[in-house]
């Protein structure tokens, strides 16, 4: 029936998941070198799920889950990237690709027997993984999750609800952004049946804000560059170090540019480290940003309204190549 909340069809990647990890002893589960809370969210209940199909597994999970994170189940027991070894049998990306992790993840991954790859952005390719389920019609990667613990039949609990749940909130926006489906609401509606407080994590997940935080945005949108549809804001790197911020506090700055009345398209430039810059790009509806971070770096990708890209330039080079690439873009 049509308003049964039942998944999307995944006995395949279940399948060939569960096939790989029958044998091994040591999984590592990762993201991006700076993790969001679909990424977090799903290595956790992954972690999880592992757990319940195969307990003899040790599965670790890499990454600093910053404050909004801190409080998930497991969170405290994820592996800083100083205390990773390279004794795993399959290292599996989550919400990401190979491109976007830290070195010594990167070391890791390179020296798995297996290295594979769960994603829903249509920019990520299948090509140079030994196991790819890539699958750009699901609002989130949790969403996959949820489905290959369907595929296994691990009932739901609040701990795995609780890290699913926060991949939702935060890659449909708090279920604002146009990926929300009705299967997503149906499929987020089981998660809230398990008992979560789920006024508090979307309050942690999408509104709650360090005090260097607000301090660290107000300069942002204080000094942030306007034309037009286009916002862009930057953020040397002095600033992060001035201010006591770091890359947690940056969660939800370009989607405060895009929210400006009459913007289309908004960017934010930040300083990683000298050389090294990542832009976010962010659009309400007409710029596929997704094609622009492409075209701006072979790296770059994500998704139709929110992608980004990694830059080995300075902040003024960056700046001079990416903004007349901006303007372009809303003129086509």
């Amino acid at each position: 029936m049509a308003d049964q909340a039942s998944p999307i069809d995944t006995a395949a990647p279940a399948d060939v998941l569960a096939g790989l990890c029958g044998s091994l002893r040591r999984v590592l589960l990762t993201g991006p070198a700076d993790p969001d809370g679909d990424s977090i969210g799903s290595c956790l209940a992954l972690q999880m799920a592992l757990a319940h199909r195969f307990p003899e597994l040790h599965v670790d999970v890499s990454g600093q889950p910053g404050f909004r994170y801190a409080e998930l189940p497991n969170a405290a027991k994820m592996l800083v990237e100083t205390e990773l070894s390279a004794d795993y049998d399959l290292v599996l990306i989550l919400d990401g690709d190979r491109d976007r992790l830290h070195p010594r993840v990167a070391a890791a991954y390179a020296a798995a027997t297996t290295r594979g790859i769960i994603d829903h952005h249509r920019s990520t390719k299948p090509e140079g993984y030994d196991y790819a389920w890539i699958a750009p019609e699901v609002a989130s990667t949790c969403e996959m999750i949820l489905q290959l613990v369907d595929a296994w039949n691990i009932p739901l609990y609040p701990d795995l609800a609780m890290a699913l749940y926060t991949g939702f909130l935060f890659d449909t926006g708090g279920f604002r952004h146009s990926n929300t489906t009705a299967q997503t609401l149906r499929l987020a509606a089981r998660l809230l049946e398990t008992g979560i407080a789920h006024n508090a994590l979307t309050l942690r997940v999408l509104h709650e804000r360090r005090e260097q935080g607000l301090r660290l945005l107000g300069q942002i949108l204080t000094e942030a560059e306007r034309e037009g549809e286009l916002a862009v804001g930057f953020v040397p790197l002095h600033t992060l170090e001035r201010l006591g911020a770091d890359y947690a506090d940056l969660e939800g700055a370009v989607e405060t540019l895009l929210h400006i009345e009459g913007v289309e398209l908004a960017a934010l430039l930040t300083e990683r480290e000298p050389g090294v810059v990542r832009l976010s790009l962010r659009s309400r509806a007409r710029v596929d940003v997704a094609e622009l971070a492409t075209r701006i770096s072979p790296k770059g990708g994500g998704h139709r309204r929110a992608a980004g890209a990694q830059l080995a330039l300075d902040l003024n080079a960056a700046r001079q190549l990416v903004s007349p690439l901006l303007r372009a873009a809303l003129r086509n």
